[in-house]
């Protein structure tokens, strides 16, 4: 793990987790960002994470090297999570939302939702080692520069993505490592490298807990 200093800016104003636009009613599930997100959440990497007004924020400023990670501190197993994301449109930068991420990183790479753009070979998808699906390969369901709703949900081995309510991906790993059937965070992605400059938004981000 990383042990750069993360500056977390925290503006908490004006927060309402009342009703979240195109995801309907909400009776069985949390919001995963309340007003305890300082110490529910652990950020990982140089890049700073911004909430205002209900709305995290999170980007390379100009600096390709400001990559980052913010995961919860609480581990999950089998989840079902709601929430709307805005990315940049610049070249190759992607976001990416984790499942189960393990917080000894040595044990592997964890399930990831990719978050980006199809044109530049970032799609929405599933990707651990490799992509596992593309999913919105070619931006046919993916807005851009605006807000788009995703639902994942992981229940043992099996994972299933709808991007604007529109299924894309639906796979089953078989034989997995142990590691990813085991208990890990929820976590957010903002890629460093040259050329990948840009910037990522969430918002509504809820969740319902599927372990029996």
């Amino acid at each position: 793990m990383d042990s750069a200093y993360i500056k977390l800016l925290f503006t908490f104003t004006c927060l309402n987790f009342a009703s979240i636009a195109g995801f309907g009613e909400n009776d069985k599930f949390k919001p995963l960002l309340n007003e305890n997100f300082n110490e529910e959440w652990n950020s990982i990497g140089p890049a700073k994470w911004n909430l205002n007004k209900g709305i995290l924020e999170t980007g390379q400023d100009g600096d390709p090297k400001r990559w980052g990670i913010l995961q919860t501190n609480k581990e999950y197993l089998d989840f079902e999570l709601k929430l709307e994301f805005k990315i940049d449109e610049h070249e190759k930068y992607n976001s990416g939302v984790y499942l189960r991420r393990p917080k000894d990183s040595n044990k592997g790479r964890a399930y990831q939702v990719n978050i980006g753009r199809g044109a530049s070979g970032e799609p929405v998808g599933l990707y651990l080692n490799d992509w596992l699906a593309k999913g919105d390969e070619y931006d046919k369901i993916r807005m851009p520069k605006k807000w788009n709703s995703l639902r994942i949900q992981i229940v043992k081995s099996q994972i299933q993505v709808w991007l604007n309510r529109k299924k894309i991906v639906d796979f089953t790993h078989d034989n997995p490592k142990p590691y990813l059937l085991k208990p890990g965070t929820i976590a957010f992605q903002t890629y460093g490298a040259d050329g990948h400059s840009g910037w990522v938004k969430f918002r509504n981000i809820y969740l319902k807990n599927l372990s029996k």
